[in-house]
């Protein structure tokens, strides 16, 4: 017999860190990933071209360069939920393929989140719903987290 895991595509235990590269270049962080780094107003990217390696390094937002955290939850002083930040033109400076969500879970390396494309993702599936699909069509891509 050969068996294969059946891949669920929900996001892992909350206490895992995680960092997602949605549909079209958004990157969010689960609340355990965003702790790591402090919990920055803003944070860079920095890119290893050879290695093949994103790191997401907290900063003051007056930094140059520097990307808004938007904390997502219920009410507007959340503590908790996952934190996103625009990085679509980041993701087109590398060049990687945002057609499809994934998700790595990140080393923490001199205080920064180290995401290596050399490892594998996990793809992440929408429970999200367009207007124009039915409510049998399934469609991949950002997940709720």
């Amino acid at each position: 017999m050969a068996f294969k895991v059946f891949e669920k595509g929900s996001a892992p235990a909350p206490t895992i860190p995680t960092v997602t590269i949605q549909k079209r270049g958004m990157f969010s962080l689960n609340d355990a990933a965003f702790r790591l780094i402090g919990e920055p107003e803003g944070v860079q990217f920095l890119w290893d071209g050879d290695a093949k390696l994103i790191a997401i390094q907290g900063v003051p937002l007056t930094t140059p360069n520097a990307y808004p955290t938007r904390r997502q939850g219920p009410g507007k002083d959340t503590k908790r939920g996952i934190v996103l930040i625009a990085g679509a033109m980041f993701t087109k400076f590398i060049g990687i393929d945002t057609s499809v969500a994934k998700r790595w879970v990140p080393r923490l390396e001199d205080g920064m989140l180290i995401v290596d494309l050399n490892e594998p993702s996990q793809t992440v599936a929408s429970t999200r719903r367009r207007a124009d699909e039915s409510p049998t069509e399934e469609k991949t891509g950002e997940q709720d987290e």
